[in-house]
């Protein structure tokens, strides 16, 4: 078996013959070794990471007791396959305190190894070669990464600061209508921060209706609002006649790697994900769908998560206007997206010009050590998450002053 074999075996969705040949370095990538950098070029000095988009806190005690208890019990050792009854009726439940939802507990939900699963199994149910599947950049791309894999197409709609970062429907091209299959959005939004409106949803249900395309709503964050009651699209009525709802424990009860959520709406279309992951998965280990059980009945642990990036936001926010910057407080979730500078002052005096927020990320490793994620698809902006490592009120405190001090070094023009 030859090298030369090897090479020609990879199929064409993944590169084909030129599969790892490739020296392009993706944006992730040059960060990370941006970050490695810095802290190598500064021994001593701590890098604040605002780059990460996940919990800086394990599961809740209770949840990872009732792991352990659910793991010692005999039954739970075999496969879960499509799930388990007591934890699709802990999701109807939840979906009903939580959002005033009716969710059928034996119809309308089936349980997912994450979202980011349930977005790669999706396509599989909707796309054949040549349709199009509706995205928003920036956005989350897994779902249209397999709708390309499957010979299908995307097409992006661009979220910009003038409209809410919501995608502006009705720019959609008729021709483009016609051809999808899909639209998928993700609100509260990664990496924008942005909320969406009942009147949104509202229009996106009978945007969808006239123009038969299933509607997935990726709402991985909806639980984690400050202050408003949190949205689902199943609150409009009629919704449930064209939407799929994805929804996670990852950042609502600080369960990232549990790798456990929920696909609900139309039986229909829950049913055709169910199919498809049958024979995509075996399930979820039976012991953690029974500790997401609990972490569902129990919801004091969303609301101090949600009170903890809420206060955080604040003590950035605060930060941020004191450098000189504009930004804006969201509705929910971690994440605070932020215009870029047009230049900033270096430490030797002289001006570093920004023409793309990578340029500003990098510049902000290199010369701060605060690490941020840099997006470009839509204007230049920078996505800071409030999911940076402290422990209680004090050390949050400790470490917002701490970015203060380091912003306050710069002089930066707007």
């Amino acid at each position: 078996m030859s090298d030369s074999f090897l090479q020609k075996s990879f199929a064409e969705r993944i590169g084909g013959a030129n599969y790892g040949k490739s020296n392009e370095i993706y944006k992730f990538e040059r960060i990370k070794r941006a970050k490695r950098a810095a802290v190598a070029a500064n021994p001593g000095k701590t890098l604040i990471d605002m780059g990460v988009g996940e919990p800086d806190d394990m599961a809740f005690p209770e949840v990872v007791k009732e792991l352990g208890a659910a793991a010692a019990r005999l039954e739970n050792r075999g496969y879960a396959d499509n799930g388990c009854a007591d934890f699709k009726r802990a999701v109807s439940a939840y979906m009903k305190s939580t959002f005033s939802v009716e969710i059928d507990a034996e119809r309308e939900v089936v349980h997912s190894m994450g979202s980011k699963a349930a977005l790669s199994i999706l396509p599989n149910c909707f796309i054949n070669p040549g349709d199009v599947a509706i995205m928003t950049v920036p956005g989350y791309p897994i779902f249209g990464t397999h709708a390309k894999y499957l010979g299908g197409a995307v097409y992006n709609v661009p979220l910009k600061e003038e409209n809410g970062f919501l995608p502006e429907l009705k720019k959609i091209p008729e021709d483009v209508c016609r051809r999808a299959k899909t639209i998928v959005v993700n609100y509260p939004n990664n990496p924008t921060g942005a909320s969406a409106t009942l009147e949104f949803f509202e229009e996106l249900v009978d945007f969808a209706k006239k123009n038969e395309i299933v509607v997935i709503s990726d709402a991985a964050y909806s639980s984690l609002s400050f202050d408003e009651k949190p949205l689902s699209i199943f609150q409009i009525d009629g919704a449930k006649d064209v939407a799929l709802e994805l929804h996670s424990l990852s950042k609502s009860h600080n369960m990232t790697g549990w790798r456990i959520g929920w696909v609900c709406g139309n039986p229909l279309l829950v049913k055709a994900y169910a199919d498809v992951k049958d024979n995509t998965d075996s399930g979820q280990f039976l012991g953690i769908q029974y500790a997401a059980k609990k972490a569902l009945e129990s919801p004091q642990i969303t609301r101090q998560i949600a009170q903890k990036y809420s206060r955080r936001m604040d003590l950035i926010i605060d930060v941020l206007k004191s450098a000189g910057f504009s930004p804006k407080k969201p509705k929910a979730g971690f994440f605070l997206y932020l215009k870029i500078p047009k230049s900033a002052q270096n430490k030797d005096g002289s001006r570093a010009e920004f023409k793309s927020a990578e340029d500003f990320s990098k510049w902000m490793i290199s010369e701060l050590l605060i690490s941020t994620v840099p997006w470009d698809d839509a204007g230049a902006y920078a996505r800071l998450s409030a999911t940076f490592e402290a422990r209680g009120l004090d050390a949050e405190k400790s470490v917002a002053e701490e970015i203060r001090r380091r912003l306050l070094s710069s002089k930066f023009e707007f």
